[in-house]
Formats: structure tokens, sequence, C-alpha cells
């Protein structure tokens, strides 16, 4: 259990051992400890992948850009917004290609989506949480900052996308 008050009346949260779910001693109110939502664009050109060198969390390792939703956001929107502030490049989403539950972050469990999408306007140039940006073959890889992002640049190479 990560919080120890009621976020509605400031009572004490209780749960039973290993549960996700404490609830308020005082009102009932349950706190469900639930993933956030991730997003990422995988943008290829050239039989090349787009990817990002970071800056802050996994500093120094590389990433297909990617964010969180905020609140009020379409997930789509959510990955166009996230990819421009990182990349300065406008993308058309294509489609989801994949899900993929991530536990790299022991404080935060998300969920991603791996969108494809095609750069359509902008300058490439690394911001926000990126100090770099650059196309790879898939043969000559950094080092990745996700386990996920390893599982998606595996199946794109077996479906021949790189």
């Amino acid at each position: 259990m990560r919080y120890s008050f009621c976020p509605k009346c400031g009572g004490r949260l209780i749960a039973e051992e290993n549960e996700n779910k404490p609830h308020c001693k005082n009102c009932g109110f349950i706190f469900y400890q639930n993933p956030i939502v991730g997003v990422a664009a995988i943008v290829i050109y050239d039989r090349k992948i787009l990817l990002g060198k970071r800056n802050i969390s996994y500093s120094n390792k590389w990433c297909i850009p990617c964010g969180y939703v905020e609140y009020d956001e379409e997930i789509r929107a959510a990955a166009r917004r996230e990819f421009l502030e990182e990349t300065g490049l406008h993308i058309k989403i294509k489609r989801i290609y994949d899900v993929h539950s991530n536990f790299h972050n022991p404080a935060q469990h998300t969920v991603g989506t791996w969108f494809l999408a095609e750069a359509i306007g902008g300058e490439l140039s690394a911001n926000d949480d990126l100090s770099a940006v650059d196309y790879f073959s898939f043969d000559r890889l950094p080092e990745l900052a996700f386990e996920t992002d390893q599982l998606i640049l595996d199946k794109l190479r077996k479906e021949n996308f790189l």
C-alpha cells in the first residue's frame, strides 16, 4: 500500500496484506491502485526507427518516444502531444500496434499503448525528457531503457518493419 490517508475525508486507509485496494476506515471509500496509461509512437523511416535518449529517469538510455495520458485527454491526442513535445515532430497516428503492462518502475505500474505513426511535419529536435533523438537500424540499436520497448522492437523485426 502506497498511501496512508483517504483523499476524500482524511481518514486512515486500511488494507489486507498484499491487497491493492485499501479502504477508508471512516467513510468506506475504496482507493483503487490502478495503473497509469502511457503512450508511445513508433515512427519508422527508411527501415529505421526513431528513438530518444532519456535525460531524466533511465538517463542516457534510449526509448521509443513516450509519455503519459493526461486525465482529460484522448489517448491518440496524448500520443501526438507527447511525440511533439519530445521530438519536435507532428505525427499522424495510423493504428494501435501493441499494448503491454510495464513493471519497470516498482512505484508505479503503467499500461502502455504503442501506436504506429507517420511523421507529417515539424523539425526533429530533442526536447522535454529527451537529450537526443535519432533513427536506428535494428542491427545497431543503442541500450534501451525499457524491456517493453525491446518486445516492440522484436515484434517489428519479426514482422519485417525494420
